[in-house]
């Protein structure tokens, strides 16, 4: 029971990073500790244990913010006008920003956005600016998103755990 717990734990604290961290799927992650909360079999502070229900409607929850994650960005930079090439510099500008937290992260994830669109798509400054400007809306709309439901989902873990 106890090393449950501890996985528990471990998967909520692993889906909060990954909320921001883009190889780890954030919201996936965060449920796994639900689960894992749900199997210990505790209580919340009233009491009352998780229910299948609870659990069933954040699996939904998951699986929509999972989606939306891949469609709101792709979204975002085709209605400002980007390509492909400013969603894998936006990517790529993050993953290399992670090693200056967390200035380095969004200022590489919009000069990601806006090389790879100037560098990869040929487009013009003006394009490339308002398409890293588009990325960037997309992802920092996701990450927010992910976050928030992650985090939602850790503390409920950890309610059910103690």
């Amino acid at each position: 029971m106890i090393a449950l717990q501890i996985i528990a734990v471990v998967l909520a604290i692993a889906g909060i990073v990954g909320s921001i961290v883009p190889a780890l799927p954030g919201p996936p992650l965060g449920w796994l500790a639900m689960l894992c909360a749900f199997f210990c079999h505790g209580s919340n502070s009233s009491g009352e244990p998780m229910t299948l229900t609870s659990l069933l409607v954040w699996l939904g929850i998951t699986i929509v913010i999972t989606v939306l994650d891949y469609v709101i960005p792709a979204y975002m930079t085709k209605a400002t006008g980007g390509h492909k090439a400013a969603e894998r510099g936006a990517a790529i500008g993050l993953v290399l920003g992670l090693l200056f937290p967390p200035v380095g992260m969004i200022l590489g994830s919009l000069l990601g956005a806006f090389i790879g669109e100037f560098a990869f798509a040929n487009s013009d400054t003006a394009t490339s600016l308002k398409a890293a400007a588009g990325t960037f809306a997309g992802f920092i709309s996701g990450t927010v998103m992910k976050l928030a439901v992650s985090a939602a989902m850790a503390w409920q873990a950890i309610i059910y755990i103690a």
